[in-house]
């Protein structure tokens, strides 16, 4: 179309006036056209209306540079078009949030700012990336630094200019986190498998019954990247002090108590322990103690309450796995128990599993193109989730897996 521009008859083109609609290849060749035909630039508008999305400056789709167009156009004259110049260059016209968020940065409510993402395996990190992020946050943030429900950094107040710089930064915390990465230098290849939550675990508390940072790290490095929208938290005991049972995977530690007679000197200790503070699983028979294994949920309150050291944990871990809670506007609820004595094998498989699941599963017109596990699995039934989910796996002579799963929680 813009071949017929020079045909245009006009006798006074420093007078006429110009507005120019359509895609912006259309419109960089069409005010070239004009321009070239004598049309004074102060007369060109054009409208860059098909690049917005939310339209109250919110979503950052239609942002160019420092400008919105849905806030500060959509119609501008060519003389004040944002960014200046960009027509003519054919660039890039607005910013790119599908491909700003996949690199873990956040599209925040402050015109021209984005804030950084810091993924944590497990919550356990050295003491010298601190200072790195500190320097992050001061050269190039707002010099504060927020710590996230999630237990990683966000650092607010970055110029999208900046994020290249950012990204190079934190190159030694993803290789020193151990974080797969597919370039050096690039920063986060996705985020939408959320930071692995976890507790302090067995190196520092004496419930923890495993070391939740290394197996943390250790899911961390088979579903990370990834863009499926994912929660998973670990917590050392059932007293669940990262609140596992409000993610998509909660992994619980367990025991399996070992009971030496020979060390016991019946003093009860162990049965008012588990009486008082969990499911009352031991009774005394005789003079000597007896474990429910049905009952008992593998705590190990018997093992830190024996003064005598005739409870101890097994060298085994054990594990208890919840799936599927949530929070949100439709239906919070809690996870529920799907395996109960599993291995750290059986956990990572199943996990993997549901990857596999949610990708043949998921709702692609949801929005965002992103859907809960939980409701893909109330949309498909739980028996198939449960096919899916237990593929390969090889379970433990103790676990035992839940026949259903019927959810509660919140229905608005």
């Amino acid at each position: 179309m813009t071949k017929y521009i020079p045909q245009i008859k006009i006798t006074d083109s420093k007078q006429a006036v110009a507005i120019v609609v359509g895609p912006p290849v259309m419109m960089k060749f069409s005010t070239e056209g004009l321009l070239n035909v004598g049309f004074a630039a102060e007369n060109i508008w054009i409208s860059q209306e098909r690049k917005m999305c939310c339209g109250i400056g919110k979503c950052g789709h239609c942002k160019i540079d420092d400008v919105y167009v849905c806030l500060d156009g959509p119609v501008f004259n060519f003389t004040k078009r944002p960014p200046a110049n960009r027509l003519k260059r054919g660039r890039t016209m607005d910013i790119n949030t599908k491909k700003l968020k996949k690199n873990a940065f956040r599209v925040t409510k402050h015109r021209g700012l984005t804030a950084s993402r810091i993924r944590v395996p497990g919550g356990h990190l050295e003491a010298k990336y601190l200072s790195v992020i500190q320097h992050i946050a001061e050269a190039f943030g707002n010099g504060t630094v927020h710590l996230t429900s999630r237990q990683g950094f966000e650092i607010p107040g970055i110029k999208f200019a900046d994020m290249p710089n950012v990204n190079q930064l934190l190159h030694p915390v993803i290789t020193g986190l151990d974080i797969n990465q597919q370039g050096v230098g690039q920063g986060y290849n996705a985020a939408g498998t959320r930071n692995v939550t976890a507790c302090i675990g067995n190196k520092v508390c004496p419930y923890a019954c495993y070391d939740t940072t290394v197996f943390a790290k250790q899911i961390e490095k088979v579903i990370f990247p990834n863009d499926l929208h994912v929660k998973i938290a670990l917590t050392g005991c059932p007293n669940d002090c990262a609140k596992v049972r409000m993610h998509d995977f909660g992994i619980i530690g367990m025991t399996v108590p070992q009971y030496s007679q020979d060390r016991c000197v019946s003093c009860g200790a162990c049965v008012r322990a588990c009486m008082r503070k969990s499911v009352n699983a031991l009774s005394t028979v005789n003079y000597k103690v007896i474990r429910n294994h049905e009952k008992c949920i593998g705590c190990g309150e018997c093992v830190l309450n024996c003064p005598t050291l005739a409870w101890t944990r097994s060298q085994e871990k054990y594990y208890r796995l919840t799936i599927f809670g949530r929070t949100g506007k439709k239906n919070p609820r809690l996870g529920e128990d799907v395996i109960k004595w599993a291995d750290q094998n059986t956990i990572i498989t199943i996990i993997c599993n549901t990857y596999e699941y949610v990708a043949c599963y998921i709702d692609r017109n949801a929005a965002g193109g992103k859907e809960h596990i939980g409701y893909i699995v109330d949309r498909t039934g739980f028996e198939e989730f449960k096919k899916w989910a237990l593929k390969d796996v090889k379970l433990a002579a103790l676990a035992e897996v839940a026949a259903n799963i019927y959810w509660k929680g919140i229905k608005y």
